[in-house]
């Protein structure tokens, strides 16, 4: 119980389904669960569908998402055929719990107003510039990502409906006093044990091994005495790293660079403006626009009127006042719109794909520039590396025309490129050392033309301004080694394995007669336990303390008996005398351990949940396959 609450006071379950559930499929194809269509159904609920479509694109965002976490671990793991299938099928299931506690959160009557979806959305990160919510920003996130306002507010509704669901559920968890205080007086128990140890070792020297036995498994194991194919390399690497510091970058070229992209240094000219605007791009819109327009020109207040009539309800509640941007931030008509405009003037109507603007400059910051001296160490290192990745990429194609033009030495393409041909010692495809571990260069490697024709290599790239040429000097197939260079260690395996046999059978036999209370055992056996010591249960030898606190509690003047093993593999034997228990007071119901025991039970009961929604309604997968990757 007690190691189940700390895996539940540590786990993230709770906080990764809330995780998922809120904004899960933001930009990621929420608004097909608002368009139907006639696609094949990847899993059923009930009478929802989750379209083939819905599917593959959550499936390659959380692909991508994980990608980006793991990299070339997740890459190893995907080439893994079981693997891709089980993450396809964890990417599904998910989806479907989504709509299981969707429906269930209908079913109990939860809403979410529009107040908490405008509150959640000024709130994103996503949507704002420097700590505020920009509505350009969010207009055009949207329409990059193909989302209406109307869709994307409905899609968060639905995820905030979940979150709503789930957090109901969390929060009517609670800890009970008498559980709390059982729980901690279990928790500062404290248990009397004594140990023995049979240094398997000793038992390994004993052992007989006969030559038959070393003859026998070596026959019957050949797989295990096989040495893979291997191959010995030499190869050229090439990195831009060393490059940069060892050029050098004057300080007329500096100042040269900070003079030609001073727009680099400082701050671009930014403006604030208000504006009204009229979706569609129909003659009804343009005309209500117009007669806007018209009305402005007749001296009607701007800001009163985007507050009545425009129809960008964000920045209409601030009289349609815009935050302060740049060039290359909005749309292009409607910046080059608002750049063209002196401070206080009106434009004329704007159409963009958003509809119909009227645009009011308010106000100009006009450019700085930073001085020189602040900027130039940014500037000799930005030199550097620009200087550095060209010599870099005129190395990389001199050592390729090289090794290309003379395939049958590494040593011209060195010389070529100033560098040193560096070799190995035998590998095999699974333990190939630095560089020639990645998975290219071990393609190329075992490759007919370089592993059988022995030609140079292409070069390859193992990372951003990193390469290598490889070409194979040596290699040897695959074979089973002589049973005269195997036999020592198959002895020597064979020793370990009775070793352990015997020490775990001696250990039987004395427990056996321990709790027989047979104690003269020991006497025969010339072994003895160990002084009494106090353990508690996060002792520091955690295997000990595993079986000690496993151990039904003694009675009195009888030990109970154990076993376990030590790091270095040897047999121990555990007596357990004595179980102390803890005075323990009262524990508060708002400690860290109710929340922790709280927090266990929201993860038991949101996994309760889910499989009580699942057994109740009728789920199914028509169409669950694995593609290529």
């Amino acid at each position: 119980m007690m190691e189940r609450m700390r895996e539940g006071a540590s786990s993230i379950w709770v906080k990764i389904i809330l995780g998922l559930i809120i904004f899960s499929f933001v930009f990621a194809g929420v608004g097909s669960y608002l368009a139907g269509g006639s696609q094949q159904a990847a899993a059923k609920i009930d009478d929802r569908e989750i379209s083939q479509r819905e599917f593959e694109q959550s499936y390659q965002n959380e692909r991508n998402r994980m990608q980006s976490q793991l990299g070339e671990y997740f890459t190893t793991l995907m080439g893994d055929p079981a693997y891709v299938q089980q993450f396809r099928r964890s990417v599904l299931d998910r989806m479907v719990n989504d709509v299981l506690i969707e429906q269930r959160a209908k079913e109990l009557g939860l809403r979410i107003s529009d107040e908490q979806i405008r509150n959640a959305i000024v709130s994103m990160p996503e949507f704002q510039r420097d700590g505020k919510f920009d509505n350009e920003v969010y207009n055009t996130l949207l329409r990059r990502s193909g989302f209406s306002p109307e869709m994307f507010a409905e899609s968060m509704r639905t995820d905030m409906l979940r979150q709503q669901f789930l957090v109901a559920l969390q929060g009517s968890d609670f800890a009970l006093g008498n559980e709390l205080a059982a729980l901690t007086k279990l928790e500062k128990q404290q248990r009397v044990i004594r140990n023995l140890t049979l240094d398997v070792a000793e038992f390994q020297k004993i052992a007989a091994v006969s030559a038959d036995d070393i003859q026998a498994f070596y026959d019957q194991n050949p797989q295990m005495f096989t040495r893979p194919e291997q191959v010995k390399v030499a190869y050229i690497e090439l990195s831009g790293e060393g490059l940069k510091t060892t050029l050098e970058v004057s300080e007329d070229d500096a100042k040269a660079y900070f003079a030609e992209n001073q727009t680099k240094y400082g701050t671009a000219e930014k403006r604030q403006v208000s504006h009204i605007l009229i979706q569609g791009d129909s003659s009804d819109a343009k005309a209500k626009a117009e007669e806007l327009l018209a009305q402005l020109n007749e001296g009607a207040d701007f800001a009163k009127l985007a507050q009545s009539s425009s129809d960008d309800t964000f920045s209409a509640k601030e009289g349609g006042k815009l935050d302060w941007f740049e060039r290359g931030v909005m749309d292009p008509a409607f910046e080059d719109a608002a750049f063209a405009l002196n401070k206080g003037e009106t434009s004329a109507l704007v159409q963009t794909s958003f509809g119909y603007h009227i645009i009011k400059l308010d106000d100009v910051k006009l450019p700085q520039v930073k001085p020189f001296a602040d900027v130039r160490d940014d500037i000799v290192a930005e030199l550097r590396e620009q200087r550095a990745a060209e010599e870099f990429y005129d190395l990389q194609t001199q050592l390729a025309e090289t090794a290309f033009e003379m395939p049958d030495s590494l040593d011209d393409a060195a010389a070529a490129v100033n560098a040193n041909v560096q070799t190995t010692e035998f590998f095999a495809q699974n333990n190939a050392p630095g560089v020639l571990a990645n998975p290219a260069v071990m393609q190329a490697v075992f490759s007919p033309e370089v592993r059988e024709d022995g030609l140079n290599s292409d070069v390859i790239e193992i990372g951003p301004e990193h390469v290598v040429v490889v070409r194979v000097e040596d290699s040897r197939e695959e074979m089973v080694l002589p049973f005269d260079e195997v036999s020592a260690s198959v002895k020597q395996q064979l020793a370990a394995q009775q070793g352990e046999q015997a020490a775990q059978a001696k250990a039987d036999e004395i427990i056996t007669a321990l709790r027989d209370g047979k104690t003269d055992i020991l006497e025969t056996e010339a072994l003895n336990f160990s002084d009494a010591q106090t353990i508690s249960r996060a002792g520091s030898d955690r295997m000990v303390a595993q079986v000690a606190f496993g151990l039904a509690k003694p009675a009195e003047g009888k030990a109970v008996y154990g076993m376990t093993r030590d790091m270095s593999g040897n047999v121990l034997i555990i007596a357990l005398d004595e179980v102390i228990e803890a005075d323990v007071e009262s524990v508060a119901l708002d400690s860290q351990l109710a929340t922790q025991v709280e927090q266990m039970n929201a993860q038991q009961d949101v996994m309760a949940t889910l499989d009580v929604l699942r057994n109740t309604a009728e789920v199914n997968y028509p169409t669950l396959d694995t593609p290529a990757n």
